[in-house]
């Protein structure tokens, strides 16, 4: 796989997959900036470079139609407040016009592309979709691990058409997500809230092969037991002692997670505890933040409440590696095949 140093971009088109996907209310207004504040680094490295910087995103799931509070207005004025610098917003993603426009793009400027999803041939992967993504620049460069699990065209397409490469959040996801997989410092401590045990049962076997403990969270134990699923490594599940579908996990629980995650030189966390976004119920899924933040392991967390949740408390910085993968990461860490870093080899 190429790296985004290895490639000169001056004064090329470089058309950057990001991934915009943010929390918004009903009014479009962002919530959370974590996704956006990822990509600036690649975004600041290609405008110092001289590159003409294309940003392609998606939000939300519109199906393919035009839904107005789904428009990336909102994105391309938290790009300008952050980056300080004016972003040109197309109402589009693709066509002649802006074709034009990216043709008459100055080196270092930033153009944002509409919507994605606003056509339904992204999610389809239609071949003529990607090439009209592709006409818009020079070289393909992959900024969203988060959707590197998804067959779309922006993901898999495009990249195909173009010469590409990684970029630096890219790079440093799977960079990260490999130090768990191969070789982690021991013990290592996997956490696995949430729920829907279906998609999570061959990623807890696979973390289970390097993890030393695997802590569940009650609702993921009680479909594990309820629907006989039968793990590889039953004798590493620790749950939470008491009612399994209680809306928190209770102090002899919290003491006894505490225990497992202070002891651990590698810690990975997705999914969050208990019905932990009403306050009465955080106590939970804050004391493993905490025991985490604490422990001095090498810890890598993911998953979007999860994010949401240390992002509320101001904890982002206590952790090693922070995802902006959830269904990704968990994908990669399942051994699963990701299509949009296939493309990409």
């Amino acid at each position: 796989m190429k790296f985004l140093k290895d490639i000169s971009v001056v004064e090329k088109r470089v058309l950057l997959r990001c991934d915009f996907n943010v929390p918004i209310n009903n009014e479009g207004e962002i919530l959370d900036d974590f996704r956006i504040v990822q990509a600036l680094p690649t975004i600041k490295y290609l405008t110092e470079q001289k590159a003409k910087v294309i940003l392609m995103s998606h939000l939300g799931d519109p199906n393919g139609e035009v839904v107005e509070n789904l428009r990336l207005n909102k994105v391309a004025e938290k790009l300008a407040e952050h980056l300080n610098t004016t972003i040109e917003k197309e109402d589009n993603c693709v066509g002649p016009g802006i074709e034009a426009e990216s043709e008459k793009m100055e080196p270092g400027k930033i153009l944002l592309l509409e919507n994605l999803r606003f056509h339904k041939e992204e999610a389809e992967n239609n071949l003529e979709f990607a090439k009209k993504l592709s006409y818009l620049g020079d070289i393909y460069v992959n900024e969203a691990f988060s959707v590197c699990h998804r067959s779309h065209a922006s993901i898999l397409g495009v990249p195909q058409l173009m010469q590409h490469c990684a970029g630096f959040l890219l790079e440093k996801e799977t960079s990260n997500l490999n130090k768990i997989l191969n070789n982690p410092a021991k013990p290592m401590v996997a956490i696995i809230g949430g729920t829907k045990v279906e998609t999570k049962s061959k990623f807890i076997d696979n973390i289970s092969e390097v993890a030393d403990v695997v802590i569940v969270s009650g609702l993921i134990a009680k479909e594990i037991k309820d629907k006989d699923i039968k793990l590889k490594y039953p004798e590493k599940i620790v749950s939470p002692l008491g009612q399994l579908d209680a809306l928190d996990i209770n102090d002899e629980t919290i003491k006894m997670f505490q225990e497992k995650i202070m002891g651990a030189k590698t810690i990975l966390w997705n999914g969050p505890f208990g019905k932990f976004e009403d306050k009465k119920y955080e106590k939970g899924t804050l004391a493993i933040a905490k025991a985490v933040a604490e422990s001095g392991a090498f810890s890598v967390v993911g998953g979007g409440e999860t994010v949401e949740f240390l992002q509320k408390q101001g904890m982002i910085e206590k952790f090693g590696h922070v995802s902006t993968g959830g269904g990704a990461m968990l994908s990669y860490l399942a051994g699963d095949e990701l299509p949009g870093l296939r493309a990409l080899e």
